[in-house]
């Protein structure tokens, strides 16, 4: 009788290949069922009340005592460093300065073009400042920057990316709060509690933003009033000459801005676009956030992404407000627009 076992060869072979592909899509099927539970379980990093009262125990750090006398001092002595700034420059600084005895930690970002640069801090890590780069505000920031609200008292996607630059630790206590010129936002500050459980003087710090803002105005109005030095040459009025009224400068009409939702509608479409540039070419984009010229290295994709961008809201959104050319160069550049190249429409 002949050996049957050469005839299974083809039968046996099915069976192994069908088997292995069940384990692989079940060995799959784990694996991704342990990431997301990895990833899921990262949140329990975060420090909770429990911790940072056992460093404050640790450290022999405790909670200032409420001490109205101190606290008006302290207010005082701050007030008094604000308004002897000599500049604007001068004036966020002392501002820094003012802080350090009231929160923890604070930090300036300067508003420009739509977009929160980082521009000083006090009391976050020491490499903050080289790593910063320009921060596109979310709807609560851009709320809070149109004038919708006073301030933010509370950890949400504002404070979330105004920290990523200069620091990985949320603080357990917050405060954002615009320096406004004109009406306008110029700046923001951000301060919160660091390892403590809550900002000690809130109230100290809107007053201290306040009178900045003052201040802010007071040397704006102060640079324009300067008087220009008469040329030697040109002769001296006439004392009879009837004295020459000079007219106002005609000011340009304001710029309107966005409906913030319209504007919060837009970054989200512009980082979506963005991102996908970044994910389906990581290679040439990190090559050009290392040699520059991003444009040269993905003509195409920008072009095709802008395109979209644009039948969505218009070229004249994009040329007024520059919203997808200022996320590529945040997102794709590392914030420096030198990186994207000769681009038309930048």
């Amino acid at each position: 009788m002949s050996d049957s076992r050469p005839a299974d060869l083809p039968q046996n072979d099915a069976l192994r290949i069908r088997l292995v592909t069940w384990l692989n899509q079940q060995n799959q099927a784990l694996l991704e069922e342990v990431m997301a539970t990895w990833q899921g379980s990262l949140a329990r990093f975060q420090p909770d009340a429990a911790l940072l009262a056992g460093l404050r125990d640790a450290t022999g750090a405790s909670e200032p005592s409420a001490d109205p006398g101190a606290t008006e001092a302290n207010l005082a002595s701050a007030l008094d460093l604000v308004e002897g700034a000599a500049s604007q420059s001068d004036l966020l600084r002392r501002l820094l300065d003012a802080l350090s005895p009231i929160a923890e930690r604070s930090a300036l970002f300067v508003l420009k073009q739509g977009l929160a640069s980082l521009y000083a801090q006090r009391g976050f890590e020491a490499e903050a400042t080289t790593k910063a780069a320009a921060v596109v505000p979310p709807p609560d920031l851009e709320a809070l920057i149109q004038g919708l609200s006073r301030s933010l008292r509370c950890k949400g996607p504002a404070y979330s990316a105004l920290l990523a630059p200069i620091s990985t630790f949320e603080a357990a206590d917050i405060a954002i709060f615009p320096l406004r010129h004109k009406k306008k936002a110029v700046a923001l500050l951000l301060v919160d509690s660091g390892l403590r459980g809550k900002l000690d003087h809130p109230e100290q710090v809107r007053a201290l933003v306040l009178a900045t803002s003052a201040m802010l105005a007071a040397l704006a109005a102060g640079k324009e009033e300067e008087p220009r030095p008469r040329d030697a040459r040109a002769p001296a009025p006439s004392p009879s000459a009837p004295p020459q009224v000079v007219p106002e400068p005609i000011e340009p009409a304001p710029t309107v801005d966005l409906d913030p939702r319209t504007r919060a509608g837009a970054e989200r479409l512009a980082r979506v676009l963005v991102g996908d540039v970044e994910l389906y070419f990581p290679a040439k984009v990190a090559q050009a956030r290392t040699q520059g010229n991003l444009y040269a290295l993905l003509r195409d994709e920008l072009d095709r992404s802008r395109a979209t961008f644009v039948e969505r809201f218009g070229e004249d959104v994009e040329r007024r407000h520059r919203i997808f050319t200022t996320t590529v160069v945040q997102l794709l550049c590392d914030g420096k627009a030198s990186r994207l190249g000769a681009a038309p429409w930048a």
